[in-house]
């Protein structure tokens, strides 16, 4: 009975041996459908903010994560926790607002990560005033992107504006 037990007690061992020896299958291939996604670009993050001054929130939601928790900082107010939330927001100051402009100034950098992108850099808004004055602006930009059903949306996103220098004396 001893040699029963001590060979099945060998047996095991090898057993448990190879099985940890044995190679791990290999990694799953990215589906066809993440590679086909372009990579982010100057152009596309462009669009977005092009997107922003036609003030068609419905077309611009294209562009951002749906859902809870993604959090959204804008120049007022604080932040938006979600998409749905930034867009019903901001809806009331597009509604009247004067036409403006969005350009990506040339310190914008992008930064990719497999199925996520981080962008970085400034932008200026132009635009004229409801008394006809010419006014430019220049805002931080700052957004993580995700691959999302075949297309990058942003899932987190911080725009802010400089304080204004302190008046000289």
């Amino acid at each position: 009975m001893r040699r029963v037990s001590l060979a099945l007690l060998l047996f095991s061992l090898t057993v448990a041996a190879t099985a940890q020896s044995a190679p791990a299958a290999p990694p799953k291939a990215a589906s066809p459908k993440a590679d086909s996604v372009a990579a982010v670009d100057r152009a596309y993050l462009q669009s977005i903010w092009d997107g922003w001054a036609a003030a068609d929130l419905d077309k611009q939601s294209h562009f951002y994560a749906a859902g809870p928790n993604h959090l959204f900082f804008d120049v007022a107010p604080l932040k938006y926790n979600s998409w749905e939330e930034y867009k019903a927001g901001v809806a009331p100051s597009l509604k009247d607002s004067p036409k403006v402009t969005y350009k990506l100034n040339d310190d914008l950098q992008i930064h990719p990560a497999g199925p996520y992108t981080w962008v970085a850099g400034t932008l200026d808004m132009s635009g004229t005033t409801a008394q006809g004055e010419a006014q430019k602006l220049t805002l931080r930009w700052t957004a993580v992107l995700e691959q999302q059903d075949g297309h990058w949306v942003i899932t987190h996103e911080h725009v802010s504006a400089a304080a204004e220098p302190p008046e000289q004396q």
